[in-house]
């Protein structure tokens, strides 16, 4: 409970903008009022698909349910799962008490990681980031129950891994993070089961590949430069990466990370992490499955953060560029930087144990201190009261100063030493004065009653500490980091043009290019709204502007549209080339070339300050025989019966198994 009032808390002041009114419009973050089952949303269209199965999921609960809540609402609960989850993780795979799972949380959820995907609008990659954490926790769980051989507890593991992999499976990119997490840490008996698993759960992107064949071409080289992990002020590439930031583009980090405060967020985060690798990786505290755990998590780590630093290096991208233009779908791992993620399960295992083990040595610390004081207070020579009055006193029976009292004042196992039985206490103190056992066992039991609040005292402090050392150096995460995460809100001229398109023809779209920076969507540049917010497929080039260069999409058609269009081509090669409508976007920058002598050949629809609408003239285009769109709903809806079915099988296979124990 505490822990997930914890997250919330993290959580709101993370995105606290985003819970006013409006709809999210940063970089690749597009969330509309009503989007619609278009091919493109299936993958079906000219380019890879990268946003399958998130804009089928949008265009099936949007005309229910606005769809900007519904980004808004799976990005919030996508956060708090992250760090919940991390908490849960902790605590059952390290026994981590609540100030240490609270460290935890706060690793998996403040850093530049979240802070740079929250800021180039991947929304949807951030619910394959919470999954991580629960994925590596089903897979422990699964290797308890094949051990107790329960099947309510198997049932529940498999169920929960189909929900982690669905829940992933938002983006191709959650479904391989969470895939590779799996597989580092299930037991091998159970990889096949998990391939079938992964296979399903990636059943829309992966159709929708093998139907469009968009995702199996080569990708263009020049993105593997372009996106390659970017090195921050004084860390070089490896340490950024290992801070947990470095992401290509330089515009979508907060400005804490532009300062040297980024070298000293990364110090203090590896500090803590490097506190608790040791734990981690040899106390057996859960038992031997969950050092398995544990140990491939830091494997798992450490391949995060090297093989994208050397993906970095010259060598590094020459085996990249060979591998997207010779491997089909290996375009997917241009990005290298997103599959850091990776690192963070371990990094908040780390962090947690971390916090415990610094507790301890804090107390041993302490207590061997008080212990020597103590010593110190026995063996000083007491005032004697005869002396006071000029008398002299009678001589009284010598207390031995034995070093019992530095282990009695000591917590368990502070000094490394076994403590003695309260037996041997009391034989030791008689043999030395007779009356001196009950004593020492007295002050025995006070130092043990005490310790264990002592040490809960301690891990909160330290906990306190951490929080503290890893929210500050990136204090603009907090509001929306520094309000770019802001709503906006459309004009009325987007729900005027989608109600005037009713017939089924493909759209093209001026300026030229897929980013768009509009007066109400502020400074940073976004992807084109409109193949979300119009009923019929916009033709989109699938070009990206990257460091000074363009990396080429897939497809050649809507490169031939907009090549036409800004050559001034004629209205009949528009229709020649399956274009019914043209929409000009008139308040935003970007290439119109000689589009003025098609256009004035179009019949204008409606026209505005925000935006003009033209219909292709010719003959009505009719709906081309969609031989492939009912396989695709089909994978949909595989993927969203994992995605609902997983979790619930999963909580009443649980219950289940609480219930005949």
């Amino acid at each position: 409970m505490v822990a997930g009032g914890f997250c919330a808390v993290l959580v709101a002041v993370m995105v606290g903008p985003l819970f006013g009114p409006g709809y999210l419009l940063l970089r690749d973050a597009v969330s509309t009022p009503r989007s619609y089952l278009t091919e493109s949303a299936l993958g079906l269209g000219d380019s890879a698909p990268r946003a399958v199965p998130q804009d089928a999921l949008l265009a099936a609960v949007s005309p229910l349910v606005d769809g900007g809540l519904i980004v808004k609402a799976i990005l919030v609960l996508a956060l708090w799962a992250a760090g919940y989850g991390a908490a849960v993780l902790v605590r059952e795979l390290s026994r981590a008490p609540l100030p240490a799972q609270l460290v935890a949380v706060t690793v998996t959820l403040w850093n530049p990681y979240v802070a740079e995907r929250l800021l180039q609008g991947h929304w949807s990659l951030l619910a394959g980031y919470a999954a991580l954490p629960w994925t590596a926790l089903v897979a422990y769980r699964l290797r308890l129950a094949a051990q107790q051989r329960t099947d309510a507890a198997t049932v529940g593991a498999w169920a929960g891994l189909a929900g982690c992999f669905a829940a992933a499976g938002l983006t191709p990119t959650g479904a391989l993070l969470a895939g590779v997490t799996a597989l580092a840490t299930v037991h091998r008996r159970h990889l096949l089961g998990t391939l079938v698993l992964l296979a399903a759960a990636s059943a829309p992107w992966l159709t929708a590949t093998a139907l469009s064949g968009a995702g199996a071409e080569p990708s263009d080289p020049a993105g593997i430069p372009a996106f390659a992990a970017r090195a921050e002020p004084g860390l070089g590439t490896l340490g950024s990466l290992a801070g947990l930031g470095g992401i290509w583009n330089g515009g979508a980090v907060p400005d804490s990370r532009t300062t040297p405060l980024a070298l000293l967020g990364t110090v203090l985060l590896l500090a803590i992490v490097v506190t608790g690798v040791r734990a981690v990786a040899t106390v057996e505290t859960g038992g031997h499955e969950s050092l398995r755990i544990r140990r491939a998590l830091l494997a798992l780590a450490v391949a995060a953060v090297v093989l994208p630093a050397l993906a970095a290096t010259g060598a590094g991208m020459e085996a990249m560029e060979w591998l997207v233009v010779n491997v089909p779908g290996a375009g997917l791992l241009r990005d290298t930087q997103k599959y850091v993620a990776l690192a963070v399960p371990a990094y908040a295992l780390c962090a947690a144990a971390g916090c415990t083990a610094l507790t301890a040595l804090l107390s041993r610390a302490e207590g061997v201190a008080e212990g020597l004081a103590e010593r110190g207070d026995e063996t000083a020579p007491a005032p004697d009261p005869g002396e006071r009055n000029g008398k002299a006193s009678q001589p009284t029976d010598p207390r031995h100063p034995s070093g019992e009292n530095l282990l009695a004042a000591a917590p368990s196992g502070a000094t490394g030493i076994e403590p003695t039985t309260e037996r041997e206490h009391t034989d030791r103190s008689d043999e030395t004065t007779g009356t001196a056992g009950p004593t020492e066992h007295t002050r025995e039991i006070h130092s043990a009653a005490a310790e264990p609040t002592t040490i809960q005292r301690g891990t909160l402090l330290t906990a306190t500490a951490f929080i503290a050392f890893l929210i500050l150096p990136l204090f603009d995460l907090s509001w929306g980091i520094g309000n770019a995460l802001r709503p906006v809100h459309y004009p009325p001229a987007w729900h005027n043009v989608a109600q005037l398109i009713t017939t089924p023809g493909d759209i093209a779209v001026l300026p030229g290019g897929m980013f768009r920076k509009f007066p109400y969507s502020g400074t940073a540049p976004v992807l084109d709204p409109a193949p979300r917010m119009l009923p019929n497929d916009v033709l989109q080039t699938g070009e990206l502007p990257v460091r000074g260069r363009t990396v080429s999409g897939e497809g050649t058609r809507a490169r031939d549209v907009e090549t036409l269009l800004l050559h001034g081509g004629s209205a009949q090669d528009l229709a020649r080339l399956g274009v019914e409508w043209v929409l000009v976007e008139r308040t935003t920058p970007g290439p119109l070339g000689e589009s003025k002598t098609t256009l004035v050949q179009l019949d204008p629809i409606y026209t505005d300050d925000q935006l003009a609408l033209y219909r292709v003239p010719g003959p009505e285009t009719t709906a081309s025989p969609q031989n492939h769109r009912g396989i695709a709903i089909a994978a949909h809806i595989l993927w969203a019966t994992l995605l609902i079915g997983g979790p619930a099988l999963a909580l009443a296979a649980r219950r289940a198994s609480r219930a005949k124990t």
